[in-house]
């Protein structure tokens, strides 16, 4: 917010959220424009609401990832922002909008990635996570999200692995250094597999 100033941050918030998954897109393409990187060996991370670029990102433009990691993704929008027993949707509203105002509601159903799938046949590798004892991104959601992704394409589905966590830990992780240590060293294995392996559409996991 501050590294741009108080416009550019409002300019990717509420009615404007697009820009900000364009915005991703955007800097990858000209990094493989430019011959900065292998155009067919992008990744992209994120957590949480970047979870959710991940998401939309995914959908909106498949064929620029290699792989993608989304992590704790907050990608079911319309029905968390619905759900105000969630401990952050009341205070998020002024971020992404109040679905109970038909016109916000519009704003987050078109990039919601729950309700926005990207075509069979076109998708990247996945690795999605969750946790069970998460307070601000129910696990529901990126479970939910998974199943609808793998039910849609089932070919590609081996391909789209779901690390839930079940002990201690939550948004960010594992508890402690060495559990976080670990699962960062799970995640660079996984996309260091994935990037080391031909951009084949149609091959299994």
């Amino acid at each position: 917010m501050e590294k741009l100033g108080r416009k550019w941050y409002l300019d990717g918030k509420l009615a404007h959220k697009q820009h900000t998954f364009d915005d991703h897109i955007a800097v990858a393409d000209g990094l493989a424009r430019e011959g900065l990187v292998d155009p067919d060996r992008i990744a992209s991370r994120g957590l949480s609401a970047g979870g959710l670029l991940q998401g939309a990102v995914f959908s909106q433009c498949p064929d620029r990832w290699r792989a993608v990691v989304a992590e704790v993704p907050f990608v079911d929008v319309v029905t968390t922002m619905f759900d105000e027993t969630t401990p952050l949707t009341v205070t998020e509203w002024e971020e992404w909008g109040d679905p109970r105002v038909r016109e916000e509601f519009c704003w987050m159903l078109a990039y919601s990635p729950y309700e926005n799938l990207p075509p069979a046949g076109s998708r990247p590798d996945l690795l999605v996570t969750g946790a069970v004892h998460d307070a601000r991104v129910m696990v529901r959601e990126p479970a939910k999200w998974v199943a609808a992704l793998r039910a849609s394409d089932p070919e590609w589905s081996p391909r789209c692995l779901f690390r839930c966590e079940t002990g201690a830990g939550a948004h960010v992780g594992p508890s402690g250094r060495f559990g976080h240590l670990a699962y960062e060293a799970e995640v660079y294995a996984w996309l260091l597999d994935r990037l080391n392996r031909p951009a084949n559409r149609s091959e299994k996991a």
